[in-house]
């Protein structure tokens, strides 16, 4: 067990306990129904710490976290969605403190710090879909999105560079389920408007194989992406070509790592390698094995 990440996160040395099981969780979720925010298809339950038992406890308001289980549909969603965001970490992408922790039953769920939380304050988040006022997640496109960036963010420039990398590192990780939900902007105040850090970041074509390279248009496209699509992108959103892909050059050996040591399954394992090692062929990338 990782006692500095449970201190960073939880501010306690201990695991949390999660006194509930996966056949509890529609329970759970019905219980609080009409009062939860969270959406998405993912079965997901707001938590907070309750520090005198040390025990993670479904809440309608005032959630500090948000915990993803199994699914029944998927399996292994959550052991995929945490291999994703430390992969993320370790490329230098920013992202939210995040750990799996086994329910009543022992099945591992996806726990992730809540960034839009600052001692309890609710810090203001709009996604794109209600950015663009979009109904639909999966209309629109990455360039819509980066337009809104240079409008909107306190720090244009950077934040579209930020954006740009995580287009590319969801397309790396066979994401193709990253939509408008899934990219922010956090309102500390007026002027302090920034990109949030990334989120549900999952190997989607892991469990979806057909699935298409990206859920929303990035240069007109949403399959057969190359790395000509990418750097349109870029061109677009003034992202200047020497750090365009400088997070994502001679990192397999990394990534392999951090899958062979995941809690992903063994035979799952080797498909997500030669998922990101396609992507990284098509960006022009090295493998560096």
């Amino acid at each position: 067990m990782n006692k500095k990440l449970f201190r960073e996160m939880f501010n306690s040395s201990k695991c949390p306990i999660i006194n509930f099981s996966l056949r509890d969780m529609s329970q759970k979720a019905q219980e609080l129904a009409g009062k939860l925010s969270i959406s998405g298809v993912q079965p997901k339950l707001s938590v907070k710490l309750d520090k005198k038992s040390n025990e993670l406890i479904p809440v309608a308001q005032g959630g500090e976290y948000i915990l993803k289980p199994q699914t029944f549909t998927f399996l292994n969603i959550p052991e995929n969605e945490q291999c994703c965001m430390d992969i993320a970490e370790s490329l230098g992408v920013s992202i939210p403190l995040h750990c799996l922790i086994p329910l009543k039953d022992d099945s591992l769920a996806y726990v992730v710090k809540r960034f839009d939380r600052e001692k309890s304050i609710k810090i203001h988040q709009e996604d794109f879909t209600q950015i663009l006022e979009e109904t639909d997640k999966y209309r629109g496109s990455v360039e819509q999105i980066g337009r809104k960036i240079k409008e909107k963010s306190s720090a244009p420039g950077y934040d579209a560079q930020l954006f740009f990398e995580m287009v590319v590192l969801n397309f790396i990780l066979g994401n193709g389920d990253a939509h408008l939900k899934n990219y922010s902007l956090l309102y500390r105040d007026k002027d302090n408007v920034r990109l949030t850090p990334a989120y549900d970041i999952v190997c989607s074509k892991l469990v979806l194989p057909n699935e298409e390279d990206s859920a929303i248009a990035i240069n007109g496209k949403k399959n057969r992406l190359k790395i000509e699509d990418f750097n349109e992108l870029a061109e677009y959103l003034s992202v200047p070509l020497k750090v365009r892909y400088e997070k994502f050059e001679n990192k397999f050996t990394a990534m392999r790592e951090i899958i062979n040591c995941s809690s992903i399954a063994k035979e799952k394992q080797q498909q997500f390698l030669e998922i990101i090692s396609e992507r990284l062929s098509r960006l022009g990338l090295s493998n560096d094995n």
